[in-house]
């Protein structure tokens, strides 16, 4: 069984933020490769949305399924640098390959509960709200007027959960299946003990993961380019951090 470390610090993810920075400078900025993808993802959704809005939930929920994939590229440069290998952008390509299962099922994990989501969305919508879907602007503006509290009220308890289930099984899994070639579920019950022995350091974690990632969406899609990568290698460092 995987050995988690508990009791770490509430500063713990500063220090990861840090050193993930620290990461991504020492590796030659080669992770801005992966978070050019991740800059195309937000494009793509809002582009679909604003012309397509019933496609939606198909290309983010082909982006769940990719993510961790992609994620491996980001974490397989940190560990180049822990083990004292050369720096190989192309070697990153295909590091997922060393337990491509395990990774393929937890990505379709995560796609599944992103479908479920969705579909509670739709649901919720259509019972609370009492117009249809319009464009993105004019959703947002009348899903957070007065008109609608006991849905926002509603939606926001119901993705909270949604969303602590999702975190709490991804806090070290993909890091761990790239690292150890475990299976997926020890590397799901890894993360959830790693939440369960550090709740407060991993929430101030997932805050600063949204904060980051949340206003990099809204203000400036292309600085995901160096943000996702940030946030990628300091997952690295919370992994290393969190698994003995």
């Amino acid at each position: 069984m995987t050995e988690i470390r508990a009791g770490l610090p509430l500063s713990s993810p500063m220090t990861w933020l840090s050193r993930g920075w620290n990461d991504m400078l020492c590796t030659g900025m080669r992770g801005t490769y992966y978070g050019a993808f991740f800059a195309v993802m937000g494009y793509a959704i809002s582009m679909v949305y604003d012309n397509l809005w019933q496609a939606t939930m198909g290309v983010t929920a082909g982006f769940f399924l990719m993510g961790p994939f992609i994620c491996t590229g980001i974490y397989e440069l940190s560990r180049q640098r822990d083990n004292g290998q050369p720096y190989n952008l192309i070697a990153s390509w295909t590091a997922w390959f060393r337990n491509w299962k395990s990774i393929a099922f937890f990505a379709a994990m995560l796609t599944f509960f992103m479908i479920v989501w969705a579909r509670v969305s739709v649901v919720l919508f259509a019972l609370f709200a009492s117009h249809d879907y319009p464009t993105l602007q004019s959703m947002l503006a009348q899903i957070i007027s007065v008109k609608n509290f006991e849905f926002l009220f509603v939606w926001m308890g119901v993705g909270f959960v949604f969303a602590s289930l999702v975190f709490a099984i991804s806090v070290v899994s993909v890091p761990l299946l790239l690292d150890r070639g475990t299976d997926t579920l020890e590397a799901v019950f890894a993360s959830a003990r790693a939440l369960w022995a550090n709740p407060g350091v991993c929430l101030v974690w997932g805050l600063s993961i949204v904060v980051i990632i949340g206003l990099s969406l809204a203000i400036f899609i292309p600085i995901l380019v160096l943000t996702a990568p940030w946030v990628g290698h300091a997952t690295w460092r919370a992994y290393k951090a969190l698994v003995v």
